[in-house]
């Protein structure tokens, strides 16, 4: 079994300005890797066999799998072929390595021509490039292309060997020992298998992942074991309603009146100051502060949400397949036809909802009731919430203008309920159609029920 604990650090000055100088150059070398990779693609599939100006050497994408300007190296396992086998034969004993290999292998040649990355410890080098695999694994799958990275969103480096735990102090390999706040002590058993080291805005935090092979893993419940779900419908005036008739409050952290203000006035101390000095440093940092404590007041309110939901005697929960980008995307560009002139598009009402709906974190929310149900053995089901507000659940009559805030009154038969309850009661039955197999998608609507005898007066 696999878990992770994360330690606040207590660095002294040396091991401080140490790590600041690692993320630098892991951050240049990572650009390096990725500028790499497209260049071989454009020399593959775009320019083709060309002569580098700088360096005066021919290109040849075709016999190397990285550009021979870049990270070099042979693209087959061992560059020592014999001259009597064929070409075939040579690729069959030796099948071709990946970019990343091909850039793990080339790290010495990086240590020679930069000395400096001596300084830097060989497999956060190596985790370094296969972070870069990961993006590039997750690019395929359908996410966004990888992008250079700059100082906010590259603040993090690895290791997977070498770490030591001794009480409150934590042995990093080239780094040496530190100590550390030790919150909460590992358990007898678990052995360190990775450390992640990253950087806040109130210093440096260490997230050690840790393994015990004697603890199964925790197993789920099959779909005929399933008997009780509740349905969670997510919102922003509440924070999720429940199909059991509970509802849980939002906070709203970061748009509350108080924080907003305090938010602006941070905000506008920072852009007064001048470009590059020390007091703009200082106002950045603090401003960041305020961020921070933000973000973990609302972690903390999360797991507190999604452990009171998974606690619950209940054997599945049923939660939305939210397109949570696609939510928050800008509104459509309206035109004049006679004039060319841009016409108002809603996106400075839709700007609100958007700053509302990052607040409260839907996302992070469901990663943590599906960790938590994973815990207790208990299954989270996704469906599909089309309509699951504007639909009757008396009649299954869909019609938008049934629903007037958090009222649902059906405009076919007259049935009233509270809309966002309604909405996860609707959820959970979509779960129950999945489990029991009575529809062939999760997100297939509820069938009719019959007309309700009595009306709204």
């Amino acid at each position: 079994m696999f878990s992770n604990y994360v330690y606040k650090l207590r660095p002294n000055q040396t091991q401080d300005a140490k790590m600041s100088n690692w993320v630098d150059m892991l951050r240049n070398h990572y650009n390096w890797c990725l500028n790499d990779r497209i260049a071989q693609y454009n020399q593959q599939f775009i320019l083709g066999n060309y002569c580098d100006i700088r360096t005066h050497s021919e290109a040849a994408p075709l016999t190397c799998c990285v550009s021979k300007n870049g990270a070099t190296g042979n693209p087959w396992k061992d560059s020592k072929l014999n001259s009597r086998e064929s070409d075939l034969e040579s690729q069959i004993k030796n099948p071709r390595r990946s970019a990343g290999e091909i850039q793990i292998v080339a790290l010495p040649d990086l240590k020679k021509a930069r000395p400096w990355y001596k300084e830097l410890d060989s497999t956060v080098l190596q985790q370094n490039v296969k972070r870069l695999d990961t993006a590039y694994k997750n690019f395929f799958e359908g996410r966004g292309f990888p992008k250079f990275k700059n100082r906010s969103n590259f603040t993090s480096f690895t290791f997977v060997m070498g770490v030591k735990v001794q009480g409150n102090k934590i042995y990093l390999p080239k780094l040496g020992w530190m100590r550390f706040h030790n919150s909460r002590p590992i358990p007898d058993g678990f052995t360190i298998k990775a450390c992640t080291v990253r950087k806040r805005q109130n210093g440096w935090y260490a997230s050690i992942r840790i393994e015990d092979k004697s603890v199964p893993d925790y197993k789920a419940k099959q779909k005929s074991e399933i008997v009780k779900i509740i349905g969670c419908d997510m919102g922003i005036t509440k924070l999720v309603h429940l199909s059991d008739g509970c509802h849980i409050d939002n906070p709203k952290f970061a748009t509350n009146k108080k924080t907003k203000r305090t938010l602006k006035i941070r905000q506008r101390r920072v852009s007064r100051k001048v470009k590059g000095s020390k007091n703009r440093q200082k106002a950045a940092k603090r401003l960041g502060r305020l961020h921070q404590k933000i973000s973990e007041r609302r972690q903390a309110y999360q797991w507190k949400v999604a452990n009171k939901i998974v606690s619950r005697n209940v054997d599945a929960i049923a939660l939305e397949n939210l397109n949570i980008s696609g939510m928050r995307r800008r509104c459509r560009v309206k035109i004049d036809e006679k004039t060319g002139r841009f016409l108002k598009n809603g996106q400075s009402r839709k700007k609100g909802l958007n700053r509302s709906i990052s607040d409260a974190s839907w996302g992070e929310l469901i990663l943590k009731i599906e960790y938590l149900a994973a815990k207790q053995g208990k299954v989270t089901i996704k469906v599909n919430p089309k309509h699951s507000s504007t639909e009757c659940r008396n009649c299954g009559h869909i019609e938008r203008s049934s629903r007037d805030g958090e009222k649902f009154i059906c405009v076919e038969c007259g049935y009233y309920e509270h809309a966002d309850i309604g909405a996860a009661k609707t959820i959970r039955d979509r779960a129950l159609l999945a489990v029991r197999g009575d529809s062939t998608k999760p997100g297939a609507r509820t069938p009719k029920r019959p007309k309700c005898i009595t009306t709204l007066k």
